[in-house]
């Protein structure tokens, strides 16, 4: 694809873009944007000219996105967020009438998202909040204000133009089965010995057992690896894999699968955990009070995990 040049490119045609990968047809687009249907097929064929792409093609009747679109779609709208809230004229934020969009880079550990929407719910019922995914360039994204705040894990040395809030270190346990042949001979040979699930967040921070420093303490059978933590609970439920991870992300799993939490043999038990901001957004009213509920949300949810955790252990 030929690089684009920006000074020919016409913002607006991003703007009818976003509008009808979120409408999904150029009637209900040209209804959010209060412009004439042919009006949008048209912005939509200048789109396709300068990307050199469909774009958006019609199937079975539906506007369907091209592959190139579903990438483009999320590189866009946080740059059409960021471009919104920059031109907005200064306000004082009243979380009662916003409409704000927020956005949050954290992995979706399922107690902390629901007391972090339930919060934000009874404060601020118009705001919108977009939960996006960790990613290899998560801290670019929150420097240039993309992202609000977001979580991480590990000893990173942060760029420049970022703040920073500690919080509790991770305790870091091992998941497994209450029946798993490996808890009636619990040790490094029997973690070894079997496999392992892992959940990859897409980040550069190593997990907790990659970055531990003792030679070749981690070396395990990596059987599986999925993006979520959401689905953890129920492959190490029924089958015979482990998995050693940070308690907060675990804590509903651990009760729903009745698994069992062990101290892991070659791991450390603490890892440093931390939520990052933008310093251009230090000061902004709307974005304190968002990191406020987010952050309090987790330190809620990390507390509970912990209490679970000493509940439900069992000492083998």
């Amino acid at each position: 694809m030929n690089e684009i040049q920006l000074h020919r490119l016409d913002l607006n045609l991003l703007v009818v873009f976003e509008a009808l990968m979120s409408a999904g047809s150029v009637v209900e687009a040209a209804e959010r944007l209060g412009k004439t249907p042919s009006a949008v097929s048209h912005a939509l064929a200048r789109l396709r000219g300068q990307v050199g792409d469909p774009v958006l093609v019609r199937v079975g009747g539906k506007m369907t996105p091209s592959p190139f679109a579903l990438e483009l779609i999320e590189e866009v709208r946080p740059i059409l967020r960021n471009i919104q809230r920059i031109m907005a004229t200064p306000e004082p934020f009243d979380p009662k009438t916003s409409t704000r969009v927020f956005r949050v880079a954290m992995p979706a550990f399922s107690d902390a998202v629901a007391l972090i929407l339930k919060q934000i719910r009874q404060e601020a019922p118009g705001v919108r909040v977009e939960w996006a995914k960790p990613a290899t360039f998560l801290y670019d994204s929150v420097a240039d204000g993309m992202i609000d705040v977001a979580h991480v894990g590990g000893e990173l040395r942060l760029p420049d133009g970022l703040e920073e809030e500690e919080v509790e270190p991770f305790t870091i346990m091992t998941f497994l089965r209450q029946d798993h042949p490996a808890l009636s001979n619990w040790g490094k040979h029997v973690w070894k010995k079997y496999p392992h699930l892992q959940v990859s967040i897409s980040t550069n921070t190593l997990s907790p057992v990659e970055s531990q420093s003792k030679p070749n303490a981690g070396d395990r059978h990596i059987a599986a690896v999925i993006s979520e933590f959401s689905g953890a609970g129920a492959v190490l439920a029924s089958t015979d894999m482990m998995g050693t991870f940070p308690v907060v992300q675990m804590a509903g799993e651990l009760e729903r699968h009745g698994l069992v939490a062990m101290l892991p043999p070659v791991t450390p038990r603490r890892f440093a955990n931390r939520f990052v901001w933008s310093k251009k957004l230090t000061n902004d009213a709307a974005s304190i009070w968002f990191r406020g509920i987010v952050i309090e949300g987790y330190r809620a949810a990390q507390k509970r995990a912990t209490e679970l955790l000493n509940e439900k252990t069992a000492t083998y």
